[in-house]
């Protein structure tokens, strides 16, 4: 039942958010069509893209913003192309909205000219390129007029101030809208519709920015995702565009070719072979030249593309004007001109001369750069007498190519932030959050105590991981191995302190052994060993040596302690047990055991690596019967030469033998 309820939570909550994004789609449609129908010079087609950008983040952003433009096209197709702005403009929205510009109506409207750079800036280049360097349509193409008509500025430049001015206003009522939703909209509300993906327990938002960032490697995971994504993205991209921009500019060579070759061989066949001679040698007097003229120029005005229509007599000496229409810019040449052979023509003369067909050319001379096509005009006795040329701008076959250049460019940026985005919001939930969710847990993992290894065995099973794939299993393996490991670790510890508690048992069955010989000491070593604990302890509680009093360096005082006579094994039974005092000789032996523990545990401390505990002894076999006016022995020493743990360890041993 539970998990039933879970589950309709979340259809709720998903139905939600697609319907507030939906949502913001129809807002841009809405204002837009509204403005348009009342001829306001405004876009207002990004107050929903922004909306969702500053609530739901950088993919539901640009989603509703490329969703806009494609929608938009039902009215305007051109809208299409525009799509990568508003896909910029989403991007930017969700970068500030994730720095809390929105929170603040001031920063908000210092967003204003980085969104009217994207949006008037970025098509103005657009619109320049896809209408062949002249001016747009669109709603700032009046005002771009008004400005040009001074004269001081390029179309570009009438264009792109037109445009940016119109953006300001546009994206100031924009950017106010935005501000105003999100301060009336309920806090709870808008964090229930941030798109997020999770496949395990949601990290907080300081451990999101970790995972995100990753600053502890040279190259995380995430950029790396990021630059094969994009690279082959843009390499595909490379390959295609410049293999469709081939195939389009071949294209329209052809088409172009063809649309010559079919105006200049309408002209040719409507000129009357039979009076070329006459045309050349009588211009405009001959008889049906006129006519011919006006249906030449009919045939011209058919096709705009067109250029220049004109019938050239051949001869070695060049070329012999039969008819050459005018054109606005240039009046042609009267009827019997000579005009010489451009150097880029010369090849094409013997096939001239011959009267043979010829394929379209590309010339670039006095005229300019032009594709020609040429047409023999034949007399009644089927002898080439003259050629019909059509020429065709080949900067109009370059504007055309460059526009869809243009067009393809921007669909495809466009459409490659939005499948990157994408790319990187699935691969975030589904491999980057939950692979760095298990580095934060087992970074924070800590052996200090039974407690704390409980805790990180805890913190790693609440990350619930379910990717269903490899990375769920490898969070199930690393869960089980973390959890085996803690067991071993307990079990270790537990092996370790039955070991320190053997060891403890060791030394005071060593200990007994040498204070069994001596049956003057009775229960001695037990009860100075348990006064250096106590005074040990009283000492840290008063912060005396606090640099030295140590939890380690207590423990290993107290557990060498009762070692501070084992020299007196090698003390002889008479000596030890001698019922009165002893003489100076009998003494000297007796303090030999000072020296003689001190060997013993050298000996010990040569056999292990870890001698913490054995270093203590050793200083308090040694110089326990050493005094601070350094009248002691065996080495005289006094004051703080003494070792610390000695000076307890002659004050314990004092008191007790009171």
């Amino acid at each position: 039942m539970e998990k039933e309820n879970s589950k309709m939570r979340f259809n709720g909550g998903t139905a939600r958010k697609i319907g507030f994004y939906v949502m913001a789609v129809l807002i841009n449609l809405a204002l837009n069509r509204v403005v348009n129908f009342y001829n306001i010079p405004l876009f207002l087609d990004n107050v929903g893209t922004l909306l969702a950008a500053a609530i739901g983040g950088y993919l539901p952003g640009i989603i509703v913003g490329y969703l806009t433009n494609i929608v938009n096209m039902t009215a305007d197709p051109t809208n299409a192309y525009y799509a990568v702005l508003s896909v910029m403009i989403a991007a930017c929205g969700s970068f500030f909205a994730s720095k809390g510009v929105f929170k603040s109506y001031w920063k908000t409207l210092a967003t204003v000219p980085v969104f009217a750079l994207i949006g008037g800036v970025g098509g103005s280049v657009l619109t320049f390129l896809m209408y062949g360097f002249g001016m747009g349509e669109g709603i700032s193409a009046p005002f771009a007029k008004i400005l040009l008509a001074d004269g001081t500025l390029t179309v570009f430049q009438a264009q792109m101030i037109s445009d940016v001015a119109i953006d300001l206003v546009d994206k100031f009522i924009t950017v106010t809208a935005v501000f105003v939703i999100l301060y009336v909209l309920p806090r709870k509300f808008k964090d229930s519709l941030k798109l997020t993906g999770w496949r395990q327990t949601p990290l907080s938002d300081e451990n999101k920015k970790i995972a995100l960032k990753n600053v502890s490697v040279k190259l995380s995971l995430r950029r790396k995702i990021i630059f094969i994504i994009a690279g082959i993205m843009i390499f595909v991209a490379f390959v295609t565009t410049s293999i469709s921009y081939l195939l389009y500019k071949n294209f329209a060579i052809d088409q172009y070719s063809y649309m010559g070759k079919s105006i200049a061989q309408l002209a040719a066949s409507t000129i009357d072979g039979d009076m070329v001679e006459t045309y050349v040698e009588e211009g405009r007097k001959a008889e049906g030249y006129a006519a011919t003229v006006k249906r030449l120029e009919s045939i011209k005005n058919t096709t705009p593309e067109i250029e220049y229509l004109y019938v050239y007599r051949i001869e070695v000496d060049g070329c012999h004007v039969v008819f050459d229409l005018d054109t606005e810019d240039l009046p042609g040449e009267e009827p019997g001109t000579l005009i010489p052979f451009d150097e880029s023509f010369m090849e094409l003369v013997p096939d001239l001369l011959a009267g043979n067909n010829i394929d379209p050319v590309v010339t670039d001379d006095t005229y300019g750069w032009l594709l020609t096509d040429y047409e023999p005009v034949y007399d009644s006795e089927g002898k080439c007498v003259a050629y019909a040329a059509a020429d065709i701008q080949m900067r109009d076959v370059t504007l055309n190519s460059i526009n869809f250049l243009t067009k393809v460019s921007s669909l495809f940026i466009g459409f490659f932030i939005l499948i990157l985005v994408l790319c990187l919001w699935l691969a975030d939930y589904n491999l980057i959050f939950p692979l760095d969710a298990m580095t934060i847990s087992a970074r924070k993992f800590a052996y200090d105590s039974e407690e704390d290894l409980e805790i990180g065995v805890a913190r790693l099973k609440r990350l619930n991981i379910q990717t269903g794939d490899e990375i769920e299993n490898l969070y199930e393996s690393v869960s089980k191995t973390m959890a085996e490991t803690v067991g071993y670790l307990e079990q270790v510890k537990e092996k370790g302190d039955e070991l320190a508690k053997m060891q403890n048992g060791l030394i005071y069955v060593l200990a007994d052994l040498v204070e069994s010989r001596d049956k003057n000491t009775g229960d001695h070593v037990r009860k100075t060993a348990a006064y250096v604990k106590l005074m040990l302890n009283h000492m840290k509680e008063e912060g005396i040596y606090a640099d030295m009093l140590t939890d380690d360096y207590i423990y290993d005082v107290t557990n060498s302690a009762p070692l501070h006579d084992v020299g007196k094994i090698k003390v002889s039974d008479v000596i030890l047990n001698k019922p009165g005092k002893l003489d100076d000789s009998e003494f000297a032996v007796m303090k030999n055991h000072t020296t003689a523990g001190e060997e013993i545990l050298k000996s010990a401390m040569a056999l292990v690596s870890d001698n913490g505990y054995l270093k203590e002894a050793k200083n308090l076999a040694t110089y326990h019967h050493e005094k601070w006016d350094g009248s002691g022995y065996p080495t005289g020493l006094k004051g703080e030469e003494i070792p610390l743990s000695a000076r307890i360890m002659a004050i314990a041993d004092v008191f007790d033998a009171l």
